[in-house]
């Protein structure tokens, strides 16, 4: 296979010239392209993962265009591990080939094609060990990386391309992850990396090499060569140096080593640049580089990179949607900090409100501690559902990831999280929330109330934790989504009519009373048909006292009818499936493209 990179970067400065990888044939052996000052941008252009706006030139491999689903057809390993650390290697593995092979492949198939990577990857000793987490043990960062690799080569591409492969490992390790990509090269795959400071020993591995500065192109040609090239215009490697260091030096005029190499005595860094520049393009391997780029593109008409980039799925939307539902489950129940953490503060919260409002009287003074029991039951579902603000943040490495590769679609990973996230950390709190509040507190003691309650207090946390999803759905950092929730629950706090008189609120401000999630709670559910006077005949009661829950709902500003109690729950289901396509669209169009 000959592979052809034409483009021009959308990096500031000089525009980058043009580039090739050539000589990439069955007799010899696939090149590793190493790149000191490349960029993880110009990475992304070659392997399609860039935003194209702002690119112009072309993307050539075996002189045709690239496909617009060349990012589902190669594969890519970026600088930070993105696999699910609550898993094993080989739950991970197992998930990458049951969802990114096609559905013509059997199960079986599929099982052996995993085994198979694990004993060329060397992960069959940790083949069953999770890969970790903060809170969870797990395989060595070598081990790590390689299931990374192994991520991607379930699909066996023709091309891999690594972004710093061995950022975050020792020398040994970074060492043994090189092997196994130089090996996996001589098998005939081509291997395209960028990677920072590389020993010798692994330098050595390297069969081409690509310099750049500010864009520019300074050398292109064999690895074994370039200290030959540097040494010819006038820039000489020590002895006992590393290669990899010597040039790093050089293009970026370090002023050691332009001392040391006696050139450039002005120390100009612009200057240094510009020479190795004008030097590079009078060099033989220059000239090679531009007749093979002219003699491949001539005759054809030049073609601009595609405004668009084209996703494709070997999968179909059920399939998908299983697998990642299966994982996210997993994942929930795998991680403590986020299921049995949650159940235990619900239930500790339960108990203290229990305690606090424990068997209140119908009688005045059961009219105050009702309220208070039941705008701390309301605010305590709010500020519960701010931990799905990190639903989407905690993860957006790797669905961004996982969906440009081809993984699955938006709607599904988008309806795995909510589904997930309802059902295990808001339906099943909020059910063994009511059942120990509800009788501790002596609220009214009939099957329909309890129910409706339950119900109202469930549709109470879906509802703010749609609206956490809306507000943090595009964010990248959970304490700013964490500030603009907190806004939000205390504004709805003021407007929910158990602190303010909400008849008594003026006009213009009014309004805001609609978008608070408390005010459609639990009043009318718990006040009608209670009578608050007992003890008081007629004769001696107050004019102004409030005898029945009717008729504090009415001072209140509350509709105690039947209408009143269902319009509530009304109100909450259309503002709960408002921020859910809020969530979505964002999740939908936020930048997925470097």
């Amino acid at each position: 296979h000959r592979t052809v990179y034409r483009t021009v970067s959308d990096c500031p400065g000089p525009v980058m010239e043009s580039q090739d990888s050539r000589g990439i044939t069955e007799e010899l052996p696939v090149r590793v392209v190493y790149d000191i000052r490349l960029s993880f941008r110009f990475l992304d252009v070659l392997a399609a993962r860039k935003d194209p706006a702002g690119l112009s030139g072309e993307v050539l491999i075996d002189g045709a265009p690239q496909p617009p689903n060349f990012k589902c057809l190669s594969g890519y390993v970026v600088q930070d591990d993105v696999v699910m650390g609550t898993l094993t290697v080989r739950e991970n593995l197992t998930f990458s080939a049951a969802l990114r092979l096609p559905t013509a492949i059997s199960q079986e198939e599929k099982k052996q094609k995993v085994e198979k990577l694990i004993q060329e990857l060397g992960l069959g000793r940790v083949a069953d060990s999770k890969v970790g987490t903060q809170l969870i043990r797990g395989i060595s960062g070598g081990e790590r990386k390689r299931t990374n690799i192994g991520m991607e080569l379930i699909i066996d591409p023709s091309v891999l391309f690594l972004d710093e492969p061995t950022t975050g490992l020792d020398a040994s390790t970074a060492n043994s992850v090189l092997l196994l990509l130089k090996k996996m090269g001589n098998n005939g795959r081509t291997i395209i990396l960028s990677i920072h400071q590389p020993r010798y020993s692994i330098y050595r591995l390297f069969d081409s090499l690509t310099l750049l500065v500010n864009g520019k192109q300074v050398y292109h040609g064999p690895a074994q060569t370039a200290l030959d090239y540097f040494s010819d215009i006038g820039y000489t490697c020590e002895p006992h140096n590393n290669p990899a260091d010597f040039f790093l030096d050089v293009i970026n005029g370090d002023s050691t080593a332009v001392a040391l190499n006696s050139i450039d005595k002005e120390g100009s860094k612009r200057g240094i640049e510009d020479k190795l520049v004008e030097e590079y393009r009078n060099c033989q391997y220059f000239r090679q580089t531009k007749a093979e780029l002219e003699k491949i593109v001539q005759g054809k008409p030049r073609i601009t990179i595609r405004r668009s980039r084209t996703i494709t799925y070997n999968t179909g939307f059920l399939t998908q949607f299983r697998w990642v539902l299966k994982r996210t489950f997993r994942n929930l129940m795998l991680n403590p900090q986020t299921s049995f953490a949650q159940i235990a503060v619900t239930l500790f919260l339960a108990l203290v409100v229990g305690a606090i409002f424990f068997d209140v009287k119908d009688d005045q003074s059961g009219i105050q501690n009702r309220m208070g029991a039941l705008f701390f039951i309301t605010v305590n579902q709010c500020f519960s559902s701010l931990s799905a603000a990190e639903l989407f943040i905690s993860e957006r490495k790797l669905f961004i990831h996982e969906y440009i590769s081809g993984y699955y679609r938006v709607s599904v990973y988008f309806l795995s999280k909510i589904l997930s996230d309802i059902i295990t950390l808001r339906t099943i709190p909020a059910m063994l929330f009511t059942c120990v509040a509800y009788f501790m507190i002596g609220f009214k003691a009939t099957a329909e109330a309890f129910f409706i309650f339950m119900f109202s207090v469930i549709m109470v946390a879906y509802t703010a934790t749609a609206m956490a999803l809306a507000i943090s759905a595009d964010q990248t950092v959970v304490a700013i989504a964490n500030i603009f929730m907190t806004i939000a629950c205390v504004f709805m706090m003021i407007f929910a009519g158990l602190l303010v008189n909400l008849p008594s609120i003026v006009s213009w401000l009014a309004w805001l009373k609609y978008f608070s999630i408390p005010r459609y709670a639990l009043q009318i559910n718990e006040f009608t048909g209670l009578y608050f006077c007992r003890g008081f005949n007629s004769s001696v009661k107050p004019p102004q006292l409030t005898c029945t829950g009717e008729e504090f709902l009415e001072v209140q500003g509350v509709d105690p009818s039947t209408w009143g109690l269902w319009q509530n729950h009304l109100a909450l289901g259309v503002m709960t499936i408002c921020f859910l396509i809020i969530a979505y669209l964002k999740l939908r169009f936020i930048r997925k493209f470097t």
